[in-house]
């Protein structure tokens, strides 16, 4: 099955149902199943920034199950619509209005008990068999 590295807080806010879009500079065609792992990577802000939540931020571990819908083109259009989604949790893609990249759109989300393994860049690989 596809994963697909994170920094924590957002693989957790992912896993929690609380963030639908993940950010990059470039763009997949692929859709379907993806493991969402949460790197050993730390944004120390955005921790900061969530902390309010009070969740667990395990890393160096797979951590949910999605489904990848779409890849959008992250354009005024699409700042719009995440600034009305959630203007907190979207706030630095909504800001930076110079960035140029896309969002996949994450959706049917499922916590799943945490699978130590060590992250990769892009999309990689994992022999998934539901643990």
């Amino acid at each position: 099955m596809k994963v697909i590295t994170i920094k924590q807080p957002f693989a957790t806010l992912i896993a929690e149902g609380i963030k639908e879009y993940e950010f990059r500079t470039w763009k997949t065609k692929y859709r379907g199943e993806l493991l969402i792992h949460a790197g050993k990577g730390i944004d120390q802000k955005a921790m900061k920034k969530f902390e309010h939540y009070h969740f667990d931020y395990p890393s160096g571990c797979i951590i949910a199950k999605v489904n990848l819908s779409d890849c959008i083109k992250i354009d005024d259009k699409a700042r719009k619509m995440l600034e009305e989604k959630d203007s907190t949790v979207y706030s630095s893609i909504i800001k930076h209005t110079d960035w140029d990249g896309y969002g996949f759109k994450l959706d049917h989300i499922t916590k799943i008990k945490p699978i130590p393994v060590s992250g990769k860049l892009s999309l990689w690989d994992y022999d998934y068999k539901g643990e």
